[in-house]
């Protein structure tokens, strides 16, 4: 199937899909229909294995001959023989053939729930992760036999070797669907896949373990493991605050054959991987959280390099990356654009120790649009910790290389732009060039990258926006988010009714001293 037949192959599945919605609001939706596709492929999955299973007890040069018919059914139905090929157990009630042969019965929503309960206790590794939510809701039993008809289809037939690739493609495809029609909300679990591959081609992960403290659904876990030429050489963990976000998730992973740890919980307040310290982070945190809680952090919270302010979650997020880099590990991740040159004071006072320490290691201006949300402009960040030359890296702490790429990207659609596959390669070659000993040689372009000193950075006030270094026009446009900006012209204002306040006393006290 080539990429555009499938394509165009997944459009009208998910057209298909969505016309079963009935008056399930969309943001709801994909907790119904996405389970189906897990469903299918664990099936598959369960279907492949014993029928290699049956080949294989009746094959003479095989370890597990067995002439006896009955021993031979012990052995195709031995768990152990599944779970030794990372195939999870599928009950008979929970098969895809039998949830297709009672698609049409008008209990098909209780038969969809009990399927889930099955796995579960067939596979505890599956706890928390398959919804009992059919019989509850209000999508009409014939809409979820048309929902199964769709997955029943010939290519996701469990006879065809690609079904399980194809199942996983699908999948994706309809997270990427579903966050669009979602907009806004979309965002919160789904980064779009061009700023996803940059991310993963700057950062090349390659063995070791890859942390993303707002995993989402797992996009940037499934990309890092095609990146990596080694298949499962890299170690995977993640943590996600919404329960049906990490459900998601971790059928996602799944979906692609990769183990990855996702926990649930606050990563700011909670942090379930208080020890973990990775060699890379990859992660889309939420823009501008305000209200997030800094309040309720210790003092003495180890991850702290400078103070937190409530009104937004930035600068945490970064201290948080920073803590759990090893010594040599590097963290890249989108950042709202604010944050390059934000003068809230406890923001700037973390930026610049950042900068000055020698964390921030490059900045990426993105264009607009690249977001279903098409809201807030943003960039990204990299903060590393090999800096000083080792491990083939070469010595730069005293610079950072600043990359302006707000000319790049092409409409893919009325409201959203994504990078070409080129101009991934070109902004990734360009950082390759800077960070490695080995590495063709550097060079700036004039308005695209330029390396810049860390005493030029702090004679610009720390301001970190690539257009101030390669030579282009800062944009006229004013893209600090409107929270961020009301943040700052807030505390200035405290700060004017503090002098006001403070002089009002001196003239005052003057006046005093006069009568």
């Amino acid at each position: 199937m080539s990429v555009k037949a499938d394509i165009d192959f997944q459009k009208e599945l998910f057209e298909a899909a969505n016309k079963m919605r009935g008056s399930v609001a969309p943001a709801d939706y994909k907790h119904y229909v996405l389970p189906l596709i897990f469903l299918r492929y664990l099936s598959n999955k369960y279907e492949q294995r014993r029928k290699e299973l049956e080949q294989i007890v009746k094959d003479p040069n095989s370890d597990w001959y067995m002439e006896d018919a009955e021993m031979q059914q012990v052995i195709i139905s031995d768990p152990d023989q599944y779970k030794a090929e990372n195939v999870f157990v599928v009950p008979e009630e929970a098969s895809w053939s039998y949830i297709m042969k009672n698609a049409k019965q008008p209990n098909i929503k209780e038969i969809l729930d009990n399927a889930m309960k099955r796995l579960e206790e067939e596979n505890p590794e599956l706890e928390g992760m398959l919804p009992r939510i059919y019989q509850g809701s209000n999508l009409p039993a014939e809409n979820v036999a048309g929902l199964i008809e769709i997955f029943s289809r010939d290519v996701f037939s469990a006879n065809t070797q690609e079904s399980v690739d194809i199942l996983g493609r699908t999948y994706e495809y309809f997270i990427s669907s579903f966050a669009s029609s979602e907009g806004n909300r979309g965002g919160e679990f789904f980064t779009p896949s061009s700023i996803v591959k940059l991310l993963v081609a700057m950062l090349e992960p390659k063995s070791g373990i890859v942390f993303d403290p707002a995993c989402g659904s797992g996009g940037m876990f499934i990309q890092s493991e095609e990146y990596a030429s080694n298949k499962h050489a890299l170690s995977f963990y993640g943590q996600e605050n919404v329960v049906t976000t990490v459900r998601l998730g971790k059928m996602n992973v799944l979906l692609h054959g990769i183990n990855a740890e996702i926990r649930l919980g606050d990563s700011l307040l909670n942090d379930q991987f208080p020890d973990l310290k990775a060699d890379y982070i990859i992660a889309n945190p939420p823009f501008n959280q305000k209200d997030w809680g800094a309040d309720r952090l210790s003092k003495k919270d180890p991850r702290l390099i400078g103070p937190v302010t409530n009104s937004n979650a930035n600068y945490m997020w970064m201290q948080h990356f920073l803590y759990h880099l090893n010594d040599t590990g590097t963290a890249g991740f989108v950042m709202a654009n604010g944050a390059m040159t934000t003068n809230v004071k406890e923001e700037k006072e973390v930026r610049q120790k950042l900068v000055d320490e020698g964390y921030i290691d490059c900045i990426v201006q993105l264009p607009e649009k690249l977001f279903f949300t098409t809201g807030i402009p943003c960039c990204l960040f990299f903060l590393s910790k090999n800096r000083d030359g080792k491990n083939g890296y070469r010595a730069r702490k005293n610079e950072i290389l600043f990359i302006d790429a707000r000319k790049m990207g092409t409409l893919v659609s009325r409201k959203q732009k994504a990078l070409s596959k080129e101009e991934i390669d070109k902004i990734a070659a360009v950082y390759h060039a800077y960070k490695y000993e080995e590495a063709e040689q550097y060079e700036d372009v004039a308005g695209f990258c330029k390396v810049a000193t860390i005493e030029e950075v702090q004679e610009n006030d720390y301001k970190l926006t690539p257009g101030i270094y390669v030579g282009t026009e800062v944009s006229d446009e004013d893209d600090t988010p409107f929270e961020e900006k009301m943040a700052e012209l807030t505390q200035r204002l405290l700060e004017q009714f503090e002098e006001s306040n403070r002089l009002q006393e001196k003239i005052k006290q003057d006046l005093e001293g006069l009568m």
